[in-house]
């Protein structure tokens, strides 16, 4: 197995109030999490500060989006700076909702890593493919030219997880086989030892995201080049723990 530190993300979107969000945080807190894995959780902007208060230390926190300067005239945006000021180390960027609900291009998405990478964030980057790519046989040509964008625009691979999330499998139930998930993950893995370096394309983190469950979790862990997980809906209930520990 590889010496990559083993790293999950949960993403609860628009979800949750201060009463459900507190009921999961104290499951998190008091659960037995996996020594070896990296737990980070992606809390909506307004309820950063309270994740970051309450959550055990060793769980790390994401915000789901940011913007691409520091301050200014941008209504309803929040930046790097305010994210590290509420403790806050992690932001989530280039998701399909980002990019697909929000028309945000992949332009913007290489500008926003690079910002927040400067003010010292760690970055979960994400790319995929929609169903239509994937039937039309375009999958690397999608998922490689997304990654390109965001390559060009990182300072520290040190600071950056990879997260590949098939369109088609977010949100649906349908997931990507095992197979299908390490076959892009491996693929991924050589255009970045070719395109960026060996080094960096053997230290990257390359996590999946897409209907990522308790039941599907250890055989999606065992692949070789799956460093973790995105995941979505199953983040906000008690199986996220079993997620966890999947490496376990």
């Amino acid at each position: 197995m590889s010496t990559r530190k083993f790293f999950v993300g949960g993403n609860w979107k628009m979800n949750g109030n201060k009463e459900s969000l507190g009921e999961l945080i104290t499951t998190l807190n008091t659960a037995s999490l996996h020594d070896e894995t990296e737990v980070v959780c992606g809390a909506p902007s307004i309820y950063l500060d309270y994740a970051r208060s309450n959550l055990d230390p060793k769980i790390g926190v994401a915000a789901q989006n940011c913007y691409k300067v520091a301050k200014g005239a941008f209504t309803g945006e929040i930046s790097p700076a305010m994210i590290k000021d509420c403790g806050v180390d992690w932001v989530i960027l280039g998701h399909s909702e980002r990019r697909h609900v929000f028309g945000e291009c992949d332009e913007l998405i290489g500008q926003k890593v690079a910002h927040a990478l400067e003010s010292d964030l760690g970055v979960i980057a994400c790319i995929g493919e929609k169903l239509e790519e994937r039937e039309a046989g375009t999958t690397e040509e999608v998922v490689f030219s997304q990654t390109k964008v965001i390559a060009d625009n990182v300072s520290d691979w040190g600071k950056v997880v990879l997260a590949y999330e098939p369109v088609w499998a977010i949100g649906t139930g349908k997931t990507a086989t095992p197979e299908q998930a390490q076959e892009v993950h491996e693929k991924l893995r050589v255009w970045i030892r070719e395109n960026v370096s060996e080094t960096v394309g053997d230290s990257v983190r390359i996590i999946y995201g897409g209907s990522v469950t308790g039941a599907n979790c250890k055989e999606l862990a065992a692949q070789a080049d799956v460093d973790g997980f995105l995941v979505g809906g199953a983040s906000l209930k008690p199986e996220f723990v079993d997620i966890i520990n999947a490496r376990a």
